[in-house]
């Protein structure tokens, strides 16, 4: 089966807490899509609010599933949204099965996943004011019906490095977590809004070739 083939390359599994009801997003002839937020531990003190597409034949989207715990296996996927004469990369997990799990349920995935993909962008590799090294990649991900998604990625240390040297249009794989970030954006002279952005912390990576 060619789609089960296209869902391999991106698998993400998150459990966490709910932190928002369920907020209408779009339609898709007639099926009604809804963004819920969910919150993950990271292993150190922090954590990350992920945003969840859920479709409301998956759930019931009138339910309050706040301060619940639920585990979700589905793709990163993206998709733009025009803003003021530009587009704004949008990212979420699409989910494809939600579970409502106990509270002393402990997942063995908490916050994974793998992709299979192309650089579509050269990697910018920095160094931040500590020293620590970062390479900041752009994964572009089959999907079914000559579409793609475009994941933000980034990498530390020696695989920063690494991914320092990728080419456009190489083929890797990644095995990470899914992170979000706050920043400031100035709007104009006076004006910042404060947005999150939404990447993967690569973890593991393979280099597959040139295309």
């Amino acid at each position: 089966m060619m789609t089960d083939k296209i869902f391999e390359n991106n698998q993400v599994t998150i459990a966490g807490e709910v932190e928002s009801l369920f907020q209408y997003s779009h339609d898709v002839f007639g099926e009604g899509f809804y963004i819920l937020d969910v919150r993950v531990n990271r292993l150190s003190t922090s954590n990350d609010t992920i945003p969840l597409m859920v479709s409301e034949r998956l759930v019931d989207i009138n339910e309050d599933l706040r301060g619940k715990n639920i585990e979700i296996t589905g793709q990163f996927r993206s998709y733009n949204r025009h803003e003021e004469n530009r587009n704004r990369l949008m990212l979420s997990v699409f989910v494809r099965e939600l579970v409502v799990c106990d509270e002393e349920y402990v997942s063995q995935k908490p916050n994974y996943i793998f992709l299979d993909g192309y650089i579509c962008k050269q990697p910018i590799y920095r160094k931040t004011p500590l020293g620590r090294e970062i390479a900041d990649l752009l994964l572009a991900v089959n999907r079914p019906y000559g579409k793609s998604d475009y994941i933000p990625c980034i990498c530390w240390g020696r695989n920063a490095r690494y991914a320092e040297k990728f080419q456009i249009g190489g083929h890797i794989q990644i095995w990470g977590r899914i992170q979000s970030r706050e920043y400031q954006k100035k709007l104009d002279e006076s004006e910042v809004e404060r947005r999150v952005a939404y990447e993967v912390s690569v973890s593991k990576l393979e280099y597959l070739g040139d295309e």
